[in-house]
């Protein structure tokens, strides 16, 4: 039987249409051509086919746009925002219109073509969670930006248009609607109950267990209870902490280990779906103007964490007319799926001939 679940921080409804459910190794993906390795702009060599770098960890003596990078920041060749310019705000009729100011920058994890987070060596994919937390705190010095969003899109489902494994970054002058509706969510339960939403729902899913994916000495990766999606997974630190700024080298480490191990899952349970994963850190507080007192409890209140879509399914008429999901995989299957698959390259799991939903 189907049911409705509340997500209490997006305030929204999901349907877990379980009578709609369908294996782990149903899933079907329909891959479009993102471009291969003979004229990709990302891979070593090819430094004068990007815009200048903003920044770069180097082996050896190399100067900017030169060889010998491990992880290398350029802008976006086709940004969505421009840095350049003033910050104007005007009334436009009944309408508001602000000028297209922002940042747009790609984080070019390394020069393996076919690598990315989950199969490349710990350390590595630590010093690529190192220079998101580096460009995210330089961009929030800039007082015209109000939030910065780091994501990853993977596969041309997911709105990829490169093969190579990247990041992208985005700084807007206004917060976006959903982390809107998350830092509303997260105040109106600390004034009321004086303790973090986001630690009452980690305690209480690591206390059930039974959509806990991965759980280690600093991080959770659990399926979400009104997951929207088939595989959906929240990650986030165990310990209370607002902002990926303030996160420790020890816990950049943790990071990167616990991305590794469900990306790993993903991609040997799912046959490397496509998906997208945002960061989703507290506002600058500094930008302008200012509302006074407004983040008051910010520090308290809000907590910092990644969300993981794997792109399965597609929105309709329904979804789209009511802002209602519908997912055909309870979360409580899907993790109890994920935790039979060995993360590492070349791994498998031994649940595929176990149903997850209907009989």
């Amino acid at each position: 039987m189907s049911e409705l679940r509340h997500d209490p921080i997006q305030k929204r409804w999901v349907i877990i249409a379980t009578g709609r459910s369908e294996r782990p190794d149903s899933f079907s993906v329909e891959y479009a051509d993102v471009g291969g390795e003979e004229d990709c702009p990302f891979c070593p060599g090819r430094e004068h086919m990007t815009p200048p770098e903003i920044a770069a960890y180097r082996e050896g003596d190399g100067g900017p746009d030169s060889e010998g990078w491990t992880v290398r920041v350029v802008p976006n060749k086709y940004p969505a925002l421009r840095i350049e310019g003033e910050l104007t705000r005007r009334g436009v009729g009944l309408y508001d219109q602000i000028a297209g100011i922002g940042a747009h920058e790609v984080v070019i994890e390394g020069p393996d073509h076919e690598g990315g987070i989950a199969g490349m060596d710990l350390a590595h994919a630590t010093a690529v969670y190192h220079m998101l937390q580096e460009r995210l705190r330089d961009l929030m010095l800039d007082g015209r930006f109000k939030y910065v969003l780091l994501f990853k899109n993977e596969g041309a489902p997911a709105g990829a248009t490169l093969a190579h494994p990247h990041h992208q970054i985005i700084a807007t002058p206004v917060t976006p609607k959903t982390v809107a509706m998350e830092l509303n969510s997260a105040k109106e339960h600390y004034l009321r109950k004086e303790r973090c939403l986001f630690c009452d729902i980690i305690n209480q899913e690591i206390e059930a267990g039974d959509r806990v994916v991965t759980l280690t000495d600093h991080f959770v990766a659990f399926a979400p209870y009104a997951s929207r999606s088939p595989f959906e997974l929240f990650i986030a630190p165990r310990h209370h902490q607002h902002s990926f700024t303030d996160a420790s080298p020890e816990s950049l480490r943790g990071l990167a280990e616990i991305m590794q191990d469900v990306l790993g899952r993903l991609r040997n349970g799912l046959d490397h779906p496509p998906f997208n994963y945002v960061f989703h850190s507290s506002p600058n507080t500094d930008s302008e103007p200012k509302r006074p007192n407004h983040w008051a409890t910010l520090k308290h209140d809000f907590h910092w964490h990644i969300e993981i879509v794997p792109r399965l399914t597609r929105m309709a008429g329904f979804e789209w007319g009511t802002g209602f999901y519908i997912n055909p995989t309870p979360p409580e299957a899907a993790a109890q799926f994920l935790r039979t698959i060995d993360p590492r390259p070349g791994g498998k799991g031994s649940s595929l001939d176990e149903p997850t939903g209907r009989e």
